[in-house]
């Protein structure tokens, strides 16, 4: 087509017509008629040419112009685009670098192909405008719930219209066995929303914990208010689920907030999520109480918390067991989840079980060690020592408050405890030499003989080599594999090392080295000691 009088005003038109349909800016529609004119004037008169197009916004008189840059003599690298200073004199009265020669062309008289790839033009630029604003749009509505309409259902994933667009709803971010035919109303999380060479893509779950957590913030207005708070959510999407909530007033009750007169509040969340059982549970900041509500409707009569590991010991009536664990470990298992913890539950049977396993285990370490009869060695486990170095340098007074314990026998059982301690430590350092310990090693502060021949037996012989340990691979830690919590044993672990002493006597031993400047060690000890104060 040619561009002539008759349809200039058309260009307008039709990009109006576009830019309202798409919902994006006419401007940027005229822009991309521009790129397409261009486009199709280089085919015309040469694609080594600088061809630019204006479209009169208020005419839609489309102008065609020449371009040629001013440069330098020696970066002429194509003349139909680029000139000299010299060259430009004739078009110029005082031509500088970077200055433009404009000459007009005439307008191209686009043919079939030529007007084809023009709507080609125009067509992707609007594509990647309605991208733009479809992604501008959603980004900000992430994390929050959208009602949509189904579209279509692909090899179980489901295609939802949300308005200006669409979003995927995958076969795993839905409940249960759920299904849904063309036309159906649904009412989705927004879980991510991301750039992708085919657009922008919204994501949606109806299984994600927030789901929940966000219908009921729509449910419960003292939520929205910020009254109440969600603090944590556990999810078996369809069949069970736990919430913890916290109220700023005390005169609100948050469990009763949530649940609503007579159920009202939490059996509209319920239907939403095919008849998903919720236990809303008080949240409580110290780890225990917290525990003992998260395991409801279980009684729990002990709790053991082993902060370091971030695991945590209960202890429940015998009878309690099933109901602690739930069916197929469903209810302990959103308890670790709402409260970020691995979580042991044993009978009050097996603990006792195992306090007596335990309680014979010192009483015969004392009475092999410190060569004392049976009653002597249980009095001392009865009074809460564990082990020959408590009693070897423990106060002598602690010693002389056990009934019977006089300053003689107080004096003879450390004199033993010391004994034996001394002469288990010279023959791990003779053994740890014997390995091949280097003594550089052995003097190092901090190390027992124990902990030497330790690290003897995994391979550590010398500075060097304990320099370039990690502090989990000393002190032990906890990895996360597949969603599970994992042990990992630390060569120093059994002798009570923390995270923090062993990556304190790493560092000491790269200064030592020259490995590390000690100033920048300095440096992270103070920040270490200010995150600290401020937490």
């Amino acid at each position: 087509m040619a561009i002539t009088s008759a349809n200039q005003l058309e260009l307008l038109q039709t990009a109006e017509a576009v830019a309202r349909e798409k919902m994006i800016d006419a401007e940027l529609v005229i822009q991309a008629m521009e790129d397409s004119l261009a486009r199709a004037a280089k085919s015309r008169y040469g694609a080594e040419m600088d061809i630019r197009v204006k479209i009169d916004r208020k005419t839609g008189r489309a102008s065609f112009a020449r371009i040629r840059t001013v440069v330098e003599d020696d970066a002429v690298e194509n003349h139909h685009a680029q000139l000299t200073v010299k060259q430009a004199k004739s078009y110029l009265a005082d031509p500088q670098l970077g200055d433009e020669v404009i000459d007009e062309v005439p307008p191209v008289d686009l043919g079939r192909i030529a007007a084809q790839s023009a709507k080609q033009v125009i067509l992707q630029k609007v594509r990647e405008a309605e991208r733009d604003r479809q992604y501008e749009e959603f980004r900000d509505r992430k994390g929050t719930i959208i009602n949509g309409q189904v579209k279509r259902e692909e090899y179980g994933n489901v295609i939802v219209d949300i308005g200006r667009g669409e979003a995927i709803l995958r076969r795993n971010e839905k409940i249960g066995r759920e299904a849904y035919r063309p036309g159906d109303r649904i009412r989705c999380y927004i879980k991510d929303v991301r750039r992708e060479p085919r657009g922008p893509q919204v994501f949606l779950s109806r299984t994600d914990p927030q789901f929940m957590a966000e219908l009921f913030k729509m449910e419960v207005p003292e939520i929205y208010d910020g009254i109440i708070e969600i603090k944590a959510v556990a999810r078996d999407p369809g069949s069970r689920a736990k919430i913890a909530v916290i109220s700023y007033d005390n005169s609100i009750d948050p469990v009763g907030a949530c649940v609503g007169m007579r159920g009202s509040r939490v059996q509209a969340v319920v239907n939403e999520l095919q008849g998903e059982k919720i236990d809303i549970i008080p949240w409580n900041g110290d780890q225990a109480t917290f525990l003992v509500n998260a395991l409801q409707p279980a009684e729990v009569s002990k709790v053991v918390i082993d902060e370091e590991g971030g695991k945590i010991e209960v202890v429940v009536p015998d009878e309690q067991l099933s109901l602690a664990i739930g069916r197929r470990g469903q209810n302990v298992r959103l308890a670790s989840q709402l409260t970020g913890l691995d979580i042991d539950i044993m009978t009050e049977s097996d603990e006792s079980t195992r306090r007596q396993a335990e309680f014979a285990e010192r009483t015969k370490l004392f009475m092999d060690t410190l060569d004392v009869d049976e009653m002597m060695a249980q009095l001392l486990v009865s009074e809460g020592f564990t082990n020959l170095e408590e009693v070897a340098y423990v106060e002598s007074d602690e010693l002389l408050s056990i009934d019977g314990f006089d300053e003689g026998t107080a004096g003879e059982l450390q004199a033993r405890a010391r004994d034996y301690l001394e002469e288990q430590a010279r023959k791990s350092l003779e053994a740890a030499r014997a390995m091949g310990v280097e003594e550089s090693l052995v003097n190092f502060e901090g190390l027992t003989p124990q902990m030497l021949e330790a690290l003897a037996h995994d391979g550590i012989k010398t500075l060097e080599d304990f320099a370039t340990c990690a502090d989990w691979e000393l002190a032990g830690g906890w990895t996360t594999e597949n969603g599970q919590r994992k042990k990992d044993e630390g060569v120093l672990e059994k002798f009570d090392v923390s995270l923090e002493e062993a990556q304190t006597m790493v560092m000491t031993a790269r200064v030592m080295l020259g490995w590390v400047d000690p100033t920048a060690m300095d440096a992270a000890d103070e920040g270490a000691a200010t995150e600290e104060a401020e937490a």
